[in-house]
């Protein structure tokens, strides 16, 4: 296995990395980085927990002129969350330096504060298309000089309705800019997009879903609509994760789930495109330091989640598509980790069971679980349960501490993580 040097990275940030815990690169960065590093554009399909961001941000770093002040890379996300992670990932390589600028620009920021960290010496731009145009228009950003151009996550782009907007803002870059188009899929929009845009790319694919699904053990449970909550309750029972993240289809499924779940006593939060920037990213540091046990999320609000310690994934609603159900459970099981992925299926999306089983070509394993079985089993129903004062756990590895629900001693002793089997 090659290291980083051999891939072409210099010392520097090859000492950077392993400050960070990462010695070797993975099969999509080994691929791209000496691509990129030559100047060629770039068309790289891999999905989401293969290294990708790495990818495009070390060559990004090593070509960088600290003595020119102008931007000169712009990397476009379709999220604030995914801004906000890869923001996140560059400056953990710059800890040991104070040379390189970066600014991530997103909406729900003040813009007045983004304009005057725009009228300082930025090199690199990592922001969503809205912010970007509105920069763009009122003058504030220049985008002539750009040398390096990344389009992260273009399907996603596309499944949100910006490509429009991102077209936009490739024209007011130069022709002569260095072009990188990542994505987990090619539609045929992201295929012309890049036609249009790119000159002579090299294309790299890494075959990454089977390797994150072969990591995952995944569980169908069949239940029907008006159970499921309780199946859920069931499940987060008996696995007890240490952090996991539950997928809903809508925000108000999202709400009215959270609220469900912290009556019960679960150490639970939301997170979905109504909340505010403030809010979105106090639930997200929350999440990280493990203070939250479970996410209830929106697909939409969960690009970029790259968070470690998540056990389990909870499929509250199935996916629409395979690409969605591959980006939702590649947020467990990250690095070559393993992980657990529950997927709820009530009989009206067994059609989308069917769709999924023959994309990722795996069957997955049934569980019944009936509403009154799952009533018996946990003896929640009848009397209600005071949570009494949460216990905190050590996250293996960290610093932080998680805070689990533990219902009253009356249902049984203690587990190891701050939960409670139930006597039967």
């Amino acid at each position: 296995m090659p290291d980083f040097l051999t891939v072409g990275i210099q010392a520097e940030l090859a000492k950077a990395l392993r400050v960070n815990g990462i010695a070797e690169p993975t099969p999509i960065q080994e691929k791209t980085i000496p691509v990129v590093l030559t100047g060629k554009d770039v068309i790289a399909q891999a999905q989401t927990g293969t290294g990708k961001t790495l990818a495009f941000i070390l060559p990004i770093l090593q070509k960088i002129e600290t003595s020119n002040p102008s931007v000169q890379a712009l990397i476009i996300t379709p999220t604030r969350e995914l801004a906000l992670q890869i923001t996140e990932e560059v400056h953990k390589l710059l800890s040991h330096r104070n040379d390189i600028h970066v600014l991530p620009v997103y909406g729900g920021q003040d813009v007045e504060k983004q304009i005057k960290k725009l009228e300082g010496n930025i090199h690199i731009i990592i922001g969503t298309p809205g912010r970007l145009l509105d920069h763009l228009r009122r003058g504030t950003i220049n985008l002539s000089v750009v040398s390096m151009l990344v389009l992260d996550e273009a399907d996603q782009m596309l499944h949100i309705g910006f490509l429009g907007e991102v077209e936009e803002i490739i024209h007011q870059t130069s022709s002569n800019r260095q072009m990188m188009l990542f994505s987990a899929t090619m539609p045929d929009e992201i295929r012309t997009l890049a036609h249009r845009h790119m000159k002579h790319p090299q294309n790299i694919k890494v075959a990454g879903s089977q390797t994150i699904i072969e990591e995952i053990k995944q569980i169908v449970i069949e239940t029907t609509d008006r159970a499921k909550q309780e199946a859920l309750c069931h499940m987060m029972d008996v696995y007890r994760p240490f952090l996991a993240i539950i997928f809903c289809r809508t925000k108000r499924r999202v709400g009215k789930l959270n609220e469900a779940l912290k009556a019960l006593g679960y150490n639970c939060d939301e997170l979905h495109g109504d909340l505010s920037q403030s809010k979105r990213e106090q639930v997200m540091n929350r999440f990280r330091e493990a203070e939250i046990q479970f996410l209830i999320a929106t697909d939409v609000a969960s690009r970029g989640l790259d968070v470690e310690g998540v056990t389990h994934i909870f499929n509250y609603d199935i996916p629409q598509d395979v690409e969605s159900y591959i980006h939702r459970i590649g947020r467990t099981g990250r690095a070559g980790g393993k992980g657990i992925a529950v997927t709820f299926v009530a009989p009206k999306d067994r059609m989308h069971l069917q769709l999924i089983e023959k994309g990722i070509n795996t069957s997955i394993k049934r569980k019944k679980i009936e509403g009154p079985s799952v009533q018996k089993d946990n003896g929640r129903h009848g009397k209600t349960e005071k949570p009494e004062e949460t216990k905190r756990a050590k996250r293996r590895g960290t610093g932080s501490k998680a805070v689990y629900r533990t219902p009253s001693k009356s249902a049984g002793s203690h587990s190891k993580r701050g939960r409670t089997k139930r006597k039967k």
